[in-house]
Protein backbone atom coordinates (compact mmCIF):
# COMPACT_ATOMS: atom_id res chain seq x y z
CA UNK A 1 0.00 0.00 0.00
CA UNK A 2 1.70 2.89 -0.96
CA UNK A 3 -0.69 5.76 0.29
CA UNK A 4 -0.69 4.22 3.92
CA UNK A 5 0.28 7.79 5.44
CA UNK A 6 -2.59 9.36 4.02
CA UNK A 7 -4.83 6.45 5.47
CA UNK A 8 -2.91 7.60 8.75
CA UNK A 9 -3.61 11.05 8.32
CA UNK A 10 -7.50 10.12 8.01
CA UNK A 11 -7.76 7.89 10.52
CA UNK A 12 -6.02 10.79 13.11
CA UNK A 13 -8.48 13.25 11.61
CA UNK A 14 -10.96 11.10 12.53
CA UNK A 15 -9.91 10.66 16.66
CA UNK A 16 -9.38 14.17 16.85
CA UNK A 17 -12.49 14.76 15.62
CA UNK A 18 -14.04 11.59 18.44
CA UNK A 19 -12.01 13.85 21.29
CA UNK A 20 -8.50 12.03 20.76
CA UNK A 21 -6.53 12.84 24.32
CA UNK A 22 -3.46 13.87 21.63
CA UNK A 23 -5.51 16.17 19.89
CA UNK A 24 -7.43 18.67 22.46
CA UNK A 25 -5.48 21.88 22.05
CA UNK A 26 -4.55 23.48 25.56
CA UNK A 27 -6.48 25.81 27.58
CA UNK A 28 -5.50 29.90 27.90
CA UNK A 29 -4.63 28.84 31.51
CA UNK A 30 -2.42 26.48 30.67
CA UNK A 31 -0.55 28.74 28.11
CA UNK A 32 -0.48 31.75 30.44
CA UNK A 33 1.14 29.59 33.20
CA UNK A 34 3.64 28.87 30.70
CA UNK A 35 4.36 32.26 30.04
CA UNK A 36 4.62 32.81 33.68
CA UNK A 37 7.48 30.37 33.96
CA UNK A 38 5.30 27.22 35.02
CA UNK A 39 5.45 24.38 32.32
CA UNK A 40 5.86 21.61 31.26
CA UNK A 41 5.96 19.08 27.81
CA UNK A 42 5.75 15.76 27.04
CA UNK A 43 7.46 13.35 24.49
CA UNK A 44 5.84 10.52 25.74
CA UNK A 45 2.01 9.55 27.84
CA UNK A 46 3.09 10.32 31.37
CA UNK A 47 6.74 11.86 32.59
CA UNK A 48 7.22 15.23 31.74
CA UNK A 49 10.33 16.61 29.69
CA UNK A 50 13.39 17.75 32.29
CA UNK A 51 13.79 21.02 31.66
CA UNK A 52 17.53 20.44 31.26
CA UNK A 53 17.06 18.55 28.12
CA UNK A 54 16.46 21.61 26.56
CA UNK A 55 20.41 23.04 27.29
CA UNK A 56 22.40 25.28 26.44
CA UNK A 57 19.42 26.66 25.08
CA UNK A 58 17.17 27.37 27.74
CA UNK A 59 18.12 30.41 29.74
CA UNK A 60 15.99 31.53 32.88
CA UNK A 61 13.61 29.46 31.63
CA UNK A 62 13.14 31.24 28.23
CA UNK A 63 14.21 29.53 24.27
CA UNK A 64 14.49 32.83 23.19
CA UNK A 65 14.69 33.52 19.51
CA UNK A 66 15.73 29.49 19.26
CA UNK A 67 14.42 27.53 16.33
CA UNK A 68 12.19 24.43 17.45
CA UNK A 69 10.51 21.48 14.78
CA UNK A 70 7.38 20.32 15.94
CA UNK A 71 8.05 17.04 14.08
CA UNK A 72 4.68 14.83 13.92
CA UNK A 73 3.89 17.13 17.05
CA UNK A 74 0.53 18.72 15.61
CA UNK A 75 -2.42 19.03 18.20
CA UNK A 76 -1.83 22.40 20.28
CA UNK A 77 -0.25 20.90 22.95
CA UNK A 78 3.35 21.22 23.17
CA UNK A 79 4.12 23.57 20.25
CA UNK A 80 1.92 26.40 22.31
CA UNK A 81 3.92 26.08 25.53
CA UNK A 82 7.16 26.05 23.41
CA UNK A 83 6.05 29.30 22.07
CA UNK A 84 5.17 30.58 24.87
CA UNK A 85 8.66 30.41 27.10
CA UNK A 86 9.78 32.15 23.43
CA UNK A 87 10.91 29.73 20.89
CA UNK A 88 10.44 30.38 16.92
CA UNK A 89 8.39 27.00 16.42
CA UNK A 90 7.13 25.11 12.89
CA UNK A 91 4.97 22.47 13.53
CA UNK A 92 5.20 19.51 10.93
CA UNK A 93 2.74 17.26 10.76
CA UNK A 94 0.36 15.17 7.85
CA UNK A 95 -3.23 15.23 9.62
CA UNK A 96 -5.27 18.22 8.84
CA UNK A 97 -6.64 18.31 12.46
CA UNK A 98 -3.85 18.21 14.42
CA UNK A 99 -2.71 21.14 12.04
CA UNK A 100 -6.11 23.18 12.71
CA UNK A 101 -5.55 22.87 16.63
CA UNK A 102 -2.60 24.61 16.01
CA UNK A 103 -4.03 27.29 14.48
CA UNK A 104 -6.54 27.46 16.99
CA UNK A 105 -4.44 28.16 19.84
CA UNK A 106 -1.64 30.64 17.75
CA UNK A 107 -4.89 32.70 16.84
CA UNK A 108 -6.35 32.65 20.51
CA UNK A 109 -2.99 33.43 22.20
CA UNK A 110 -1.63 35.40 19.44
CA UNK A 111 1.34 34.10 18.85
CA UNK A 112 3.24 33.11 14.98
CA UNK A 113 4.18 29.51 14.02
CA UNK A 114 5.28 28.01 11.10
CA UNK A 115 2.61 24.86 10.01
CA UNK A 116 3.41 22.83 7.47
CA UNK A 117 1.74 19.96 6.31
CA UNK A 118 3.95 16.95 5.16
CA UNK A 119 5.04 13.31 4.96
CA UNK A 120 7.81 12.71 7.78
CA UNK A 121 8.15 9.41 5.54
CA UNK A 122 9.26 12.18 2.96
CA UNK A 123 12.13 14.39 2.13
CA UNK A 124 11.71 16.80 5.21
CA UNK A 125 10.90 20.50 3.17
CA UNK A 126 13.17 22.60 5.29
CA UNK A 127 16.97 23.85 4.46
CA UNK A 128 20.16 21.84 5.91
CA UNK A 129 20.59 23.04 9.32
CA UNK A 130 17.21 24.80 10.11
CA UNK A 131 16.51 24.42 13.54
CA UNK A 132 18.55 24.33 17.13
CA UNK A 133 15.69 21.92 18.34
CA UNK A 134 13.53 18.72 16.53
CA UNK A 135 10.72 17.82 19.24
CA UNK A 136 9.40 14.54 18.14
CA UNK A 137 6.79 12.84 20.04
CA UNK A 138 5.72 9.11 19.97
CA UNK A 139 4.49 9.43 16.25
CA UNK A 140 7.21 7.01 14.17
CA UNK A 141 4.88 4.25 14.96
CA UNK A 142 3.04 5.84 11.81
CA UNK A 143 5.61 5.01 9.52
CA UNK A 144 7.53 1.87 8.26
CA UNK A 145 11.35 3.32 7.61
CA UNK A 146 12.64 5.21 10.84
CA UNK A 147 16.01 4.90 10.05
CA UNK A 148 14.45 8.16 6.64
CA UNK A 149 13.12 10.13 9.77
CA UNK A 150 16.83 9.64 12.04
CA UNK A 151 18.51 11.09 8.56
CA UNK A 152 16.56 13.92 8.01
CA UNK A 153 16.39 15.00 11.59
CA UNK A 154 20.34 15.03 11.71
CA UNK A 155 20.29 17.07 8.52
CA UNK A 156 17.73 19.52 9.02
CA UNK A 157 19.20 20.24 12.92
CA UNK A 158 22.16 22.78 13.10
CA UNK A 159 25.29 22.01 14.63
CA UNK A 160 25.09 21.55 18.21
CA UNK A 161 21.40 20.99 17.88
CA UNK A 162 19.12 18.78 19.69
CA UNK A 163 16.69 15.92 18.97
CA UNK A 164 14.61 14.92 21.42
CA UNK A 165 12.28 11.75 20.43
CA UNK A 166 10.00 9.89 22.44
CA UNK A 167 9.12 5.72 20.67
CA UNK A 168 7.20 2.76 21.32
CA UNK A 169 9.53 0.32 22.32
CA UNK A 170 7.41 -2.26 20.67
CA UNK A 171 5.52 -3.80 23.38
CA UNK A 172 2.60 -2.20 22.75
CA UNK A 173 2.22 -4.43 19.39
CA UNK A 174 2.53 -7.26 21.28
CA UNK A 175 -0.71 -7.31 23.06
CA UNK A 176 -4.41 -6.63 21.82
CA UNK A 177 -6.49 -6.62 25.31
CA UNK A 178 -4.10 -4.94 28.63
CA UNK A 179 -7.63 -4.95 30.39
CA UNK A 180 -6.58 -8.97 30.97
CA UNK A 181 -3.99 -10.51 33.48
CA UNK A 182 -2.17 -12.30 33.12
CA UNK A 183 -1.34 -10.42 29.47
CA UNK A 184 -1.67 -12.30 26.85
CA UNK A 185 0.61 -11.95 23.88
CA UNK A 186 -1.19 -12.14 20.56
CA UNK A 187 0.99 -10.42 18.00
CA UNK A 188 5.03 -11.46 16.57
CA UNK A 189 6.98 -8.62 16.35
CA UNK A 190 8.05 -6.66 13.92
CA UNK A 191 4.38 -5.81 13.70
CA UNK A 192 4.45 -4.20 10.05
CA UNK A 193 0.70 -4.59 7.82
CA UNK A 194 2.69 -4.05 4.95
CA UNK A 195 4.34 -7.35 4.89
CA UNK A 196 1.95 -9.19 7.12
CA UNK A 197 -1.85 -9.22 5.52
CA UNK A 198 -3.59 -10.87 8.57
CA UNK A 199 -1.82 -7.61 10.43
CA UNK A 200 -3.39 -5.15 7.97
CA UNK A 201 -7.02 -7.01 8.32
CA UNK A 202 -6.06 -6.41 12.23
CA UNK A 203 -4.70 -2.69 11.60
CA UNK A 204 -7.49 -1.28 9.39
CA UNK A 205 -10.51 -2.79 11.73
CA UNK A 206 -9.32 -1.31 14.55
CA UNK A 207 -9.10 2.29 14.10
CA UNK A 208 -8.18 2.35 10.37
CA UNK A 209 -4.49 3.16 10.72
CA UNK A 210 -1.73 1.61 10.00
CA UNK A 211 0.82 0.92 12.39
CA UNK A 212 4.36 -0.13 12.66
CA UNK A 213 6.45 -1.37 15.52
CA UNK A 214 10.55 -0.75 15.84
CA UNK A 215 12.90 -2.74 17.34
CA UNK A 216 15.78 -0.74 19.36
CA UNK A 217 18.30 -1.20 16.72
CA UNK A 218 15.52 1.47 14.32
CA UNK A 219 14.75 3.53 17.68
CA UNK A 220 18.46 4.17 19.17
CA UNK A 221 20.86 2.30 16.91
CA UNK A 222 19.38 4.34 14.18
CA UNK A 223 19.65 7.50 15.87
CA UNK A 224 23.31 6.47 16.43
CA UNK A 225 24.14 5.17 12.91
CA UNK A 226 22.89 8.71 11.74
CA UNK A 227 25.47 10.42 13.20
CA UNK A 228 23.66 11.78 16.65
CA UNK A 229 25.64 11.20 20.44
CA UNK A 230 22.67 10.29 22.93
CA UNK A 231 22.91 12.22 25.87
CA UNK A 232 19.92 11.20 28.20
CA UNK A 233 17.17 8.63 28.07
CA UNK A 234 14.19 7.66 30.29
CA UNK A 235 11.72 4.73 29.87
CA UNK A 236 7.69 5.68 30.61
CA UNK A 237 4.44 3.53 30.44
CA UNK A 238 0.64 4.07 28.98
CA UNK A 239 -1.36 6.08 30.91
CA UNK A 240 -2.89 3.08 32.50
CA UNK A 241 -2.73 1.77 36.15
CA UNK A 242 -2.19 -1.51 35.76
CA UNK A 243 0.84 -1.57 32.84
CA UNK A 244 2.26 1.29 35.23
CA UNK A 245 1.66 -0.83 38.75
CA UNK A 246 2.82 -3.89 36.34
CA UNK A 247 6.15 -2.03 36.04
CA UNK A 248 5.63 -2.51 32.25
CA UNK A 249 7.14 0.27 29.82
CA UNK A 250 5.88 0.80 26.72
CA UNK A 251 7.94 4.16 25.74
CA UNK A 252 11.10 5.56 25.31
CA UNK A 253 12.03 9.16 25.35
CA UNK A 254 16.09 10.24 24.23
CA UNK A 255 17.68 13.51 24.28
CA UNK A 256 20.59 13.11 21.17
CA UNK A 257 23.00 16.08 19.88
CA UNK A 258 24.09 16.36 16.46
CA UNK A 259 28.02 17.48 17.38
Amino acid sequence: MDNYTEVNAKAIDKWVENGWEWGIPISHEIYAAAQNGKWSVLLTPIKQVPHDWFSPYLENGQLVDISVLGLASGGGQQMPILSAIGANCTVMDYSDKQLESERIVAKRENYKINIVKADMAKQFPFYNGSFDIIFHPVSNCYIENVYHVWNECFRVLRPGGILLAGMDNGFNFMVDDFTVRPLVITNKLPYNPLKNPEQMKKSLNEGASIQFSHTFDEQIGGQLKAGFVITAAYEDFNNDPDAISDGIPSYWATKAVKF
